[in-house]
């Protein structure tokens, strides 16, 4: 089968042959039908943060199940279904309190020590980023990471569930709990960001401040619950705070950068907290102060994983929203592409104005 391989870090996608093996006990064989370019993946492409290569990247997926293992209880061959990155082994602590996504030994999902792998490139391992791999024409992943949706939903727009929804909305939901009357400000309003803002309206924020250094983002923000805009180029923190009269409760910051992480916290208000999404790179820090910020003001700092989401539930509910046409999913697909596109598409979603590119094209 074909799939997009990245032999070093910094070395453009290359479209080869690949092969998986056959599924195993807890595995399940993916048709990919949609792959979304997510910026977690092109971080990976990019920057040496110690991740093994060779490796097919991407991990936002949909496809059709082609064949499971005797003990994968939830999908069978034929049904739709959508992959993420959230990794459990169900048995700990963590996992049996519905927190998976803080499970404390999430390589149970790994084939174990002396198996073969899952996805080979000539006969050598290649490694699945996120342990899905979904740069390619089929996957191989753990049942824990697979979870069937309604066959209606058109695959480039399920595939956004798996990482950009549940990261975003899950993040305002889950790991912020919004509640009607709270405040919001989302620094960075690509796909990511988007989805945190559709969140934080179906929690009932009565006010959710959308801040860009694009023009065209922010009027995309505005669509999906945006109540405010705010251009990044000049004083974010001081427009958020008389926006609010004093700050928000809660800052969502989802590009990754030193700056605007010192944002999020400089515009909370009294008790707010701000939330941490986007990958920093490797080694950086921020400043903060303690008695000024933490104590005095009482403000929190919070990093997310995947918007702390229980997978087999949070995405059937969004998948449900979105029927009911209380959820956007098309809206998030600026444009769909092929396998061979790859480095183009991140180039076009880098240019600015596109929330989401999809392959849909193997």
């Amino acid at each position: 089968m074909r799939g997009a391989v990245i032999t070093e870090v910094g070395q453009p996608f290359e479209v080869t042959e690949v092969t998986l093996d056959n599924p195993g006990p807890e595995e399940v064989l993916i048709e990919v039908r949609a792959s979304g370019l997510c910026h977690s993946d092109l971080h990976v492409a990019r920057n040496n943060v110690g991740f093994p290569m060779p490796a097919v990247l991407g991990h936002e997926v949909s496809g059709v199940v082609l064949a499971a293992g005797e003990r994968v209880l939830d999908v069978k061959p034929g049904d739709t279904v959508v992959t993420s990155g959230v990794h459990s082994c169900g048995v700990c602590a963590a996992c049996i309190t519905g927190r998976q996504f803080q499970c404390t030994f999430p390589a149970a999902t790994a084939r174990p020590a002396g198996a073969p792998a899952r996805l080979t490139l000539g006969g050598a391992p290649l490694t699945q980023f996120m342990g899905v791999g979904g740069f390619a024409e089929r996957v191989l992943v753990h049942t824990r990471n697979v979870v069937p949706v309604p066959a209606e939903i058109p695959f480039a727009h399920a595939a956004l569930l798996g990482c950009g929804v549940v990261t975003g909305a899950g993040a305002a939901l889950n790991t912020a709990r919004v509640r009607p009357g709270d405040t919001v400000a989302v620094i960075g309003c690509g796909g990511v960001g988007l989805n945190v803002i559709q969140g934080a309206a179906l929690g009932g924020a009565s006010r959710i401040i959308a801040i860009d250094l694009d023009p065209a983002k922010l009027e995309m923000a505005k669509e999906f619950g945006a109540t405010d805009a705010i251009l990044g180029t000049g004083d974010s923190v001081a427009a958020v705070r008389e926006l609010t009269r004093g700050g928000v409760s809660h800052a969502f910051e989802v590009i990754g950068l030193k700056a605007t992480t010192e944002q999020a916290i400089a515009m909370l208000g009294v008790g707010g907290t701000a939330f941490l999404i986007g990958v920093h790179q490797p080694g950086s820090t921020i400043e903060v102060t303690p008695f000024g910020d933490l104590m005095g003001k009482q403000k929190g700092i919070r990093g997310v994983s995947m918007g702390s989401s229980t997978i087999k539930v949070d995405i059937p509910m969004f998948a449900d929203l979105y029927l009911q046409g209380r959820f956007k999913l098309a809206e998030l697909v600026s444009h769909e592409l092929g396998l061979d596109e790859i480095d183009a598409g991140y180039e076009r979603i880098k240019a600015g104005g596109v929330a989401r590119g999809v392959i849909t094209r193997f």
